[in-house]
Protein backbone atom coordinates (compact mmCIF):
# COMPACT_ATOMS: atom_id res chain seq x y z
CA UNK A 1 0.00 0.00 0.00
CA UNK A 2 1.14 3.45 -0.83
CA UNK A 3 1.75 6.35 1.62
CA UNK A 4 1.11 8.56 -0.51
CA UNK A 5 -1.40 11.42 -1.09
CA UNK A 6 -2.39 11.28 -4.46
CA UNK A 7 -1.97 8.55 -7.21
CA UNK A 8 -2.04 8.19 -11.07
CA UNK A 9 -4.73 5.50 -11.82
CA UNK A 10 -3.97 4.10 -15.26
CA UNK A 11 -5.93 2.05 -17.70
CA UNK A 12 -3.51 -0.67 -19.24
CA UNK A 13 -4.59 -1.56 -22.98
CA UNK A 14 -4.76 1.72 -25.45
CA UNK A 15 -3.20 4.18 -22.20
CA UNK A 16 -0.05 2.46 -21.11
CA UNK A 17 0.11 -0.03 -24.40
CA UNK A 18 -0.95 0.96 -28.06
CA UNK A 19 -3.84 -0.31 -29.65
CA UNK A 20 -3.83 -3.47 -32.11
CA UNK A 21 -5.15 -0.68 -34.54
CA UNK A 22 -1.90 1.41 -34.29
CA UNK A 23 0.16 -1.64 -34.98
CA UNK A 24 -1.18 -3.60 -37.98
CA UNK A 25 2.39 -3.56 -39.47
CA UNK A 26 3.67 -5.59 -36.17
CA UNK A 27 0.64 -7.84 -36.05
CA UNK A 28 1.30 -8.82 -39.70
CA UNK A 29 4.54 -9.17 -39.67
CA UNK A 30 4.75 -11.70 -36.65
CA UNK A 31 1.38 -13.50 -37.96
CA UNK A 32 3.27 -13.75 -41.49
CA UNK A 33 0.46 -11.83 -43.20
CA UNK A 34 0.48 -10.13 -46.13
CA UNK A 35 1.10 -5.85 -45.27
CA UNK A 36 -2.14 -4.57 -45.17
CA UNK A 37 -4.31 -7.81 -44.30
CA UNK A 38 -6.13 -6.12 -41.13
CA UNK A 39 -7.72 -3.21 -42.20
CA UNK A 40 -9.97 -2.54 -39.00
CA UNK A 41 -8.60 0.70 -37.48
CA UNK A 42 -11.45 1.35 -34.99
CA UNK A 43 -10.70 5.36 -33.68
CA UNK A 44 -8.50 5.94 -36.38
CA UNK A 45 -11.17 5.04 -39.09
CA UNK A 46 -14.25 4.45 -37.50
CA UNK A 47 -16.25 4.82 -40.93
CA UNK A 48 -14.80 2.24 -41.94
CA UNK A 49 -15.19 0.08 -38.57
CA UNK A 50 -18.31 -0.10 -38.22
CA UNK A 51 -17.99 -2.83 -35.15
CA UNK A 52 -16.15 -0.34 -33.57
CA UNK A 53 -18.92 1.99 -34.13
CA UNK A 54 -21.59 -0.43 -32.84
CA UNK A 55 -19.49 -0.77 -29.48
CA UNK A 56 -18.93 3.16 -29.33
CA UNK A 57 -22.58 3.42 -29.37
CA UNK A 58 -22.98 0.32 -26.27
CA UNK A 59 -24.46 -1.91 -29.06
CA UNK A 60 -21.58 -4.41 -27.75
CA UNK A 61 -19.32 -4.60 -25.02
CA UNK A 62 -15.23 -4.06 -25.97
CA UNK A 63 -14.81 -7.51 -25.12
CA UNK A 64 -17.53 -8.89 -28.29
CA UNK A 65 -15.65 -6.32 -30.55
CA UNK A 66 -12.17 -8.24 -29.51
CA UNK A 67 -13.63 -11.50 -29.65
CA UNK A 68 -14.75 -11.35 -32.99
CA UNK A 69 -11.60 -9.44 -34.34
CA UNK A 70 -9.98 -12.70 -32.25
CA UNK A 71 -11.82 -15.12 -34.83
CA UNK A 72 -11.57 -13.23 -37.59
CA UNK A 73 -7.63 -13.05 -37.13
CA UNK A 74 -7.38 -16.11 -35.84
CA UNK A 75 -9.28 -17.73 -39.02
CA UNK A 76 -6.80 -15.73 -41.01
CA UNK A 77 -3.99 -17.81 -39.99
CA UNK A 78 -5.89 -21.71 -39.88
CA UNK A 79 -6.40 -20.91 -36.13
CA UNK A 80 -9.61 -21.58 -34.01
CA UNK A 81 -8.79 -18.98 -31.69
CA UNK A 82 -11.40 -18.24 -28.52
CA UNK A 83 -9.64 -16.24 -26.19
CA UNK A 84 -8.38 -12.72 -27.00
CA UNK A 85 -4.98 -13.87 -25.16
CA UNK A 86 -4.44 -15.79 -27.79
CA UNK A 87 -4.64 -13.35 -30.69
CA UNK A 88 -2.50 -10.80 -28.78
CA UNK A 89 0.32 -13.51 -27.66
CA UNK A 90 0.96 -14.30 -31.01
CA UNK A 91 0.82 -10.24 -32.16
CA UNK A 92 3.29 -9.29 -29.57
CA UNK A 93 4.41 -11.86 -27.21
CA UNK A 94 7.89 -11.86 -28.73
CA UNK A 95 8.57 -8.30 -27.96
CA UNK A 96 5.70 -7.04 -25.60
CA UNK A 97 8.35 -3.78 -24.72
CA UNK A 98 7.62 -2.36 -28.82
CA UNK A 99 4.00 -1.87 -28.22
CA UNK A 100 4.57 0.39 -24.68
CA UNK A 101 3.79 4.02 -25.25
CA UNK A 102 7.00 5.85 -24.24
CA UNK A 103 4.58 8.81 -23.43
CA UNK A 104 3.31 6.68 -20.60
CA UNK A 105 6.67 5.67 -19.38
CA UNK A 106 7.40 9.23 -19.18
CA UNK A 107 4.22 9.85 -17.48
CA UNK A 108 5.02 7.26 -14.96
CA UNK A 109 8.53 8.51 -14.63
CA UNK A 110 6.55 11.90 -13.53
CA UNK A 111 4.52 10.63 -11.00
CA UNK A 112 7.07 8.82 -9.19
CA UNK A 113 9.47 11.84 -8.56
CA UNK A 114 6.24 13.87 -7.42
CA UNK A 115 6.06 11.15 -5.17
CA UNK A 116 2.37 10.39 -6.09
CA UNK A 117 1.66 6.42 -5.73
CA UNK A 118 0.53 4.32 -9.17
CA UNK A 119 -1.70 1.93 -10.08
CA UNK A 120 -3.21 -0.17 -13.30
CA UNK A 121 -6.77 -0.39 -13.14
CA UNK A 122 -7.79 -2.85 -16.21
CA UNK A 123 -11.13 -4.35 -17.12
CA UNK A 124 -9.06 -7.30 -19.08
CA UNK A 125 -5.19 -6.83 -18.67
CA UNK A 126 -4.44 -10.57 -18.15
CA UNK A 127 -7.73 -11.80 -19.69
CA UNK A 128 -6.40 -10.45 -23.13
CA UNK A 129 -2.98 -10.26 -22.89
CA UNK A 130 -1.97 -13.61 -20.85
CA UNK A 131 -0.21 -13.38 -17.53
CA UNK A 132 2.82 -13.44 -19.03
CA UNK A 133 2.84 -10.39 -20.75
CA UNK A 134 3.71 -8.08 -18.04
CA UNK A 135 6.18 -10.48 -16.83
CA UNK A 136 8.07 -9.57 -19.69
CA UNK A 137 7.73 -5.84 -18.85
CA UNK A 138 10.19 -4.51 -15.97
CA UNK A 139 8.26 -1.09 -15.55
CA UNK A 140 5.05 -3.42 -14.06
CA UNK A 141 7.03 -3.83 -10.97
CA UNK A 142 6.69 0.07 -10.37
CA UNK A 143 3.01 -0.06 -9.61
CA UNK A 144 1.78 0.08 -6.06
CA UNK A 145 -1.66 -1.59 -6.79
CA UNK A 146 -2.67 -3.35 -9.92
CA UNK A 147 -6.28 -3.95 -10.02
CA UNK A 148 -7.64 -6.12 -13.10
CA UNK A 149 -11.23 -7.37 -13.62
CA UNK A 150 -9.96 -10.86 -15.08
CA UNK A 151 -9.70 -11.70 -11.09
CA UNK A 152 -12.08 -9.59 -9.62
CA UNK A 153 -14.97 -9.49 -11.79
CA UNK A 154 -15.87 -5.85 -11.51
CA UNK A 155 -15.79 -4.23 -15.11
CA UNK A 156 -15.63 -0.39 -15.31
CA UNK A 157 -17.72 1.76 -15.26
CA UNK A 158 -18.89 -0.26 -12.47
CA UNK A 159 -18.46 2.10 -9.29
CA UNK A 160 -16.97 -0.72 -7.19
CA UNK A 161 -14.11 -1.24 -9.44
CA UNK A 162 -12.50 2.60 -8.67
CA UNK A 163 -13.45 2.91 -4.90
CA UNK A 164 -11.63 -0.88 -4.60
CA UNK A 165 -8.85 0.75 -6.53
CA UNK A 166 -8.15 4.16 -4.64
CA UNK A 167 -8.99 1.80 -1.18
CA UNK A 168 -5.89 -0.70 -2.44
CA UNK A 169 -4.45 2.51 -2.70
CA UNK A 170 -5.28 3.82 0.67
CA UNK A 171 -6.51 6.96 -0.59
CA UNK A 172 -9.54 8.85 -1.56
CA UNK A 173 -11.43 8.76 -4.65
CA UNK A 174 -10.95 12.24 -5.22
CA UNK A 175 -7.12 12.20 -4.58
CA UNK A 176 -6.97 9.98 -7.74
CA UNK A 177 -6.60 10.78 -11.15
CA UNK A 178 -7.65 8.33 -13.60
CA UNK A 179 -6.71 7.87 -17.08
CA UNK A 180 -8.70 5.30 -19.52
CA UNK A 181 -9.52 5.67 -23.26
CA UNK A 182 -13.41 5.01 -23.31
CA UNK A 183 -15.53 7.18 -22.43
CA UNK A 184 -17.93 5.23 -20.31
CA UNK A 185 -15.18 3.92 -17.76
CA UNK A 186 -14.31 7.55 -17.35
CA UNK A 187 -17.85 8.73 -16.85
CA UNK A 188 -17.76 6.15 -14.35
CA UNK A 189 -14.68 7.51 -12.41
CA UNK A 190 -16.36 10.91 -12.24
CA UNK A 191 -19.59 9.76 -10.70
CA UNK A 192 -17.52 8.54 -7.93
CA UNK A 193 -15.50 12.08 -7.57
CA UNK A 194 -11.93 10.90 -9.06
CA UNK A 195 -10.49 13.37 -11.65
CA UNK A 196 -9.77 12.37 -15.16
CA UNK A 197 -8.37 12.29 -18.50
CA UNK A 198 -10.52 10.80 -21.65
CA UNK A 199 -7.58 9.43 -23.15
CA UNK A 200 -6.74 10.21 -26.87
CA UNK A 201 -4.89 7.34 -29.01
CA UNK A 202 -4.18 10.33 -31.44
CA UNK A 203 -2.44 12.55 -28.59
CA UNK A 204 -0.83 10.41 -26.50
CA UNK A 205 1.64 12.94 -24.61
CA UNK A 206 -0.61 15.78 -24.30
CA UNK A 207 -3.29 12.99 -22.74
CA UNK A 208 -0.36 12.69 -20.03
CA UNK A 209 0.86 15.92 -19.80
CA UNK A 210 -3.19 16.73 -18.56
CA UNK A 211 -2.76 13.78 -16.25
CA UNK A 212 0.37 15.06 -14.84
CA UNK A 213 -0.79 18.74 -13.95
CA UNK A 214 -4.04 17.49 -12.61
CA UNK A 215 -1.90 14.76 -10.24
CA UNK A 216 0.34 18.38 -9.30
CA UNK A 217 -2.97 19.87 -8.25
CA UNK A 218 -3.75 19.35 -3.71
Amino acid sequence: MTISSRALILDFGGVISRTLFETHSITEQALALPAGSLTWRGPFDPANDPLWVAMQNNELTEREYWAQRTREVGALVGQDWTKMSQFVMAARGADPQAVIRPEALAAIDAAEAMGAGLAILSNELDLFYGAQFRQKLPFMQRFDVVVDATYTHILKPDARAYRNCAEALGLAVGDCVFVDDQRRNIQGAEAVGMRTVLFDVQQPQQCFQQAIALLKRE
